[in-house]
């Protein structure tokens, strides 16, 4: 019996073993999410984005030579100024303006909201999505969008192709 319950122990070390040791390791695929879509009850606009936190820490920490908090309203200001740079929608031209609603940060995930208010985006905007690629050249971002009365369509962007006119 004694014999028994000292190969369970062992097992399940490895086990945690085996599992911290993946924790430690980076993942190896980088990915982002906005979901751009109108909602006729508000008449806005309104773009969620999801990205992997440890991918936006890095990215950071990589500029400006320190750690980051994203939990942290001071933080976060950092992480909008970059977004706002890598992630425009154009209409003839002029840049839409995306209001920052809010943020939305735990260990694993950011996730950002942001709108453009009393607008739908119409057929033809251009967007550019150009978040994290600039630091990690394997980054790919995926952004669902649904005009307003149109079948909604799902577009990739990369490092080498992050700027797209919407359908």
């Amino acid at each position: 019996m004694r014999r028994r319950f000292i190969k369970l122990l062992a097992a399940m070390s490895a086990t945690a073993a085996l599992a911290l040791s993946g924790a430690a390791t980076a993942h190896n695929y980088h990915m982002g999410l906005a979901d751009i879509g109108f909602n006729p009850a508000t008449g806005n606009t309104e773009i969620v984005h999801t990205y992997t936190a440890h991918d936006v820490e890095a990215l950071l920490t990589n500029l400006y030579q320190r750690q980051f908090d994203l939990g942290t309203e001071e933080d976060q200001q950092v992480f909008r100024r970059y977004l706002d740079k890598r992630f425009t929608i154009t209409v003839a031209g002029k840049r839409l303006p995306l209001q920052w609603v809010g943020i939305k940060a735990d260990a694993d995930v950011l996730i950002v909201f942001q709108q453009v208010a009393g607008a739908a985006v119409p057929s033809g905007a251009v967007l550019f999505n150009g978040v994290l690629s600039d630091f990690i050249p394997t980054q790919v971002n995926t952004v669902n969008f649904g005009a307003a009365g149109a079948r909604a369509v799902t577009l990739t962007f990369t490092a080498k192709q992050n700027e797209q006119r919407l359908p």
